[in-house]
């Protein structure tokens, strides 16, 4: 049970969002989320990266990676998946996804971006980052190894005066605050999984159990592969079948097995319902 002061009736819901690759999302993000849920007493929105142009490209794709996050989070209560990154084009820039978060939301709503404090000492390299705390709050959790003073002179200047030592502070203006999260340290990284994955050694105890079978099934970050390169359940690792279908049956130019687009429209442009008569 949380021990965190409560939120006043009248005060705006204050909305967190917890961004990465998640590649594989483990037990120490659920750990985090965990954490900044009792401590902040709201749900937390796990939103999986697309492409993160300040790191190297993910080991597993988007859908995999959703995927897991989703299976992790299955009843575990005030957790949730936001998919939003992943159905934009092109690179995937927090200054977008918290630009578009205030379209829906509005410039009045308290929002929050759920960090490691790794990523606050980096923060200088991401877009526009300045202009980020005029967007959201800032939430970070403390992680092993990572020492938030080391940011440098510029991320020290522009934290000056934004800490807050508890959260109903997050709620009393729309952006603009950091505070430290006070949670479990925990030594796993999804860099540490991928490596152990592929080098043999045990791992899964550091990922929840049914993201650990859905890596096997699906021969990610180096599990076993049939001769043929597919896993488990058929699908090589682009995701596609020995006849070159994806799990929804459509091939790579976005067709079902009868050649129908999701429209249900023909090569030809004919509808699957009055296959004679073109649209």
């Amino acid at each position: 049970m949380s021990t965190s002061p409560q939120p006043s009736a009248l005060s705006p819901p204050l909305r967190i969002w917890y961004g990465g690759t998640f590649d594989p999302v483990h037990n120490g993000h659920l750990t985090i989320a965990c954490a900044a849920r009792d401590a902040l007493d709201c749900a937390i929105r796990l939103m999986p990266a697309a492409d993160p142009p300040h790191r190297a490209p993910p080991g597993a794709q988007a859908m995999h990676r959703a995927a897991m996050v989703e299976l992790a989070i299955a009843g575990e209560r005030g957790l949730r998946i936001d998919r939003r990154e992943l159905t934009r084009s092109g690179r995937s820039y927090s200054i977008d996804t918290l630009r578009d978060l205030r379209d829906v939301y509005g410039l009045d709503a308290p929002l929050a971006l759920l960090i490691g404090a790794d990523s606050l000492v980096g923060l200088p390299t991401w877009k526009d980052w300045r202009v980020l705390f005029e967007l959201a709050h800032f939430v970070v959790a403390d992680r092993l190894g990572s020492n938030i003073d080391a940011g440098g002179a510029d991320l020290e200047q522009a934290l000056a005066g934004r800490w807050v030592s508890a959260p109903p502070a997050l709620r009393e203006s729309p952006a603009g605050c950091v505070l430290r999260l006070q949670q479990p340290l925990h030594s796993g990284s999804a860099t540490d999984v991928r490596s152990r994955i592929a080098s043999g050694e045990p791992w899964r105890p550091l990922v929840p159990a049914a993201v650990a079978d859905y890596i096997e099934h699906h021969g990610l970050y180096g599990t076993p592969l049939d001769k043929a390169g597919h896993d488990k359940a058929g699908y090589d690792k682009a995701g596609y079948d020995k006849d070159g279908h994806d799990k929804d049956g459509h091939d790579k130019d976005g067709h079902d097995k009868d050649g129908h687009d999701k429209d249900g429209h023909d090569k030809d442009g004919h509808d699957k319902d009055d296959p004679v008569r073109p649209l």
